[in-house]
């Protein structure tokens, strides 16, 4: 394995780990360069099992012989760069407390028809700002089951640190892929057979119960951003619109937590409705 010591941050090799708490700045440049961090001994493990291809790592010292069990048959492939953490802080601008960072290359996304065709249940991101929740989402996403997520082109990058960390590393699990507007989305979930259905605050939303009793064999649960929520022209291009029952004055949850809420009543709905086919058969 080529491990190399880090003798200057400015050494070209180490561009990809460069200022990684500048937001704007790595919005930019990473998918551009086709490159995301996996921050986490944890989340490169789960990187390498998706079949994701790693450019480096960068790692202290004490972390050095667990990076190398995880990287496996690549150790002679890989660059390790190793370095002392104050100077693993100053290249980076935080501390690495969770091991190791790797720049892994981003994988192609597949088309958004190729990934309905194969799904059942899935939930649409639109327009979400916070890479926490996107991350949040995602995590719920892989625990309680839906089967794909779609993120619009407003949505926040499922694969920057903070995303791809909050969740554990599951997005880097669930299959998902960029589309549009939902507007212009529509006629692929109609083609594909998905009911959508808009997760807002409307007069006229139906309860997510009620909807839940008797939901639509495939549907697209879309959920709008922080704060506004779904826009009039998102909501028009739904073919649904259900809310979550609240109480106490609160008008709504964190819009990963209603994703959440809203999958574990979609996926009880069905579990109860196998459940009925297999009393109901011979």
């Amino acid at each position: 394995m080529p491990i190399i010591g880090i003798d200057s941050l400015e050494d070209p090799r180490l561009t990809d780990y460069v200022a990684l708490t500048d937001v704007a700045l790595r919005r930019r440049t990473e998918p551009e360069r086709g490159l995301y961090i996996a921050e986490s001994q944890t989340v490169l493990e789960r990187a390498l099992r998706a079949g994701h291809e790693p450019r480096s790592v960068l790692v202290a010292p004490r972390w050095l012989p667990q990076v190398q069990a995880v990287l496996g048959d690549r150790l002679d492939d890989v660059p390790v760069f190793v370095g002392e953490e104050p100077v693993l802080e100053e290249l980076t601008g935080f501390h690495l407390h969770r091991g190791a960072l790797a720049a892994m290359q981003r994988p192609e996304l597949p088309d958004a028809s190729a990934l309905l065709e194969r799904a059942r249940r899935v939930v649409v991101l639109d327009g979400l700002v916070d890479h926490t929740n996107v991350g949040a989402a995602f995590r719920s996403v892989a625990g309680i089951g839906a089967d794909a997520v779609l993120v619009t082109s407003t949505c926040a990058d499922p694969l920057y640190r903070r995303s791809v960390r909050v969740s554990m590393g599951t997005v880097l699990q669930v299959p998902w892929t960029r589309i549009g507007s939902l507007e212009e989305a529509a006629p692929v979930f109609r083609a594909a057979g998905f009911e959508t259905v808009a997760m807002a605050l409307r007069d006229d939303a139906v309860t997510l119960d009620a909807y839940a009793a008797a939901p639509a064999e495939r549907v697209a649960l879309v959920f709008g951003s922080e704060g506004p929520g779904l826009s009039a022209r998102a909501i028009a291009a739904a073919d649904r619109v259900v809310r979550i029952p609240m109480h106490h004055g609160v008008d709504s949850l964190n819009v990963a937590a209603s994703a959440a809420v809203a999958m574990w009543a979609l996926r009880h709905a069905s579990d109860a409705r196998a459940q009925r086919a297999s009393q109901a058969s011979p």
